[in-house]
């Protein structure tokens, strides 16, 4: 069975899950409402201009898990889910997964985005398999810190590698949808790249190395890139 893998924001979803976390903190004034607004969009730049400091984000963006309760963060999420990430979700992704679904792939999610906030979406795609950056848990709690290797442009190939030991699974006829180019190191390493309605530097590289280019914001997606694969 071949790997479907894909990123989760701005691919499978309509925006940022991992932002729109931190603004629905923001609106529900369970952060410092000019503090955290004001990181957030600095971080979310910085993701996109390529040069995040994943740690110093992490520190900044994991720090709310381990303030608050776990029921409060579980009843805030549940929330977070209906009212921010349900709108966003694309039918074109949907049946994108579907076709690979039926082609007997493997789905496979992995984001740079917690755990914590990532599991529910990706199984409102009925995807069973993630990897996201796990935040450390101990004592039935959260600590604020980060458990293993980020989720983070090359830590996206380690982790892979580690799931793929974990399970048996090779990139062997694998496949990865991605908007961004802080995604090129899986990219690169998989039989079939597709870029998802690609940001500016995804969209040169993937035209210069004739990979698929895909939207998945248009009511009819287009699939030729599978025919044939």
């Amino acid at each position: 069975m071949s790997l479907a893998i894909f990123d989760l924001d701005n691919t499978l979803l309509a925006d940022d899950s991992d932002y729109l976390w931190g603004q629905f903190l923001v609106d529900k004034g369970i952060v410092d409402a000019d503090y955290y607004a004001q990181e957030n969009d600095r971080f979310y730049q910085e993701y996109k201009e390529g040069n995040l400091d994943i740690i110093e984000f992490l520190t900044f963006s994991l720090k709310p898990l381990a303030n608050n309760s776990l029921k409060d963060l579980h009843h805030w999420r549940e929330q977070f889910i209906e009212e921010v990430i349900r709108p966003i979700l694309l039918a074109p992704a949907q049946e994108l997964i579907k076709q690979h679904k039926q082609r007997g792939n493997v789905i496979l999610v992995i984001t740079a985005t917690n755990s914590f906030v990532t599991e529910p979406i990706v199984k409102l795609y009925g995807i069973d398999n993630l990897i996201a950056t796990t935040p450390e848990f101990i004592d039935n709690q959260y600590t604020g810190k980060v458990a293993g290797t980020p989720c983070f442009q090359d830590g996206k190939v380690t982790r892979l590698k580690q799931w793929l030991q974990e399970t048996g699974h090779t990139l062997s006829n694998s496949w990865f949808y991605s908007d961004s180019h802080n995604d090129l190191p899986l990219l690169n390493q998989v039989d079939f790249p597709v870029a998802v309605n690609p940001d500016e530097a995804l969209q040169q590289y993937a035209s210069d190395h004739h990979w698929p280019i895909i939207s998945l914001r248009e009511q009819q997606c287009p699939m030729q890139h599978l025919e044939n694969k």
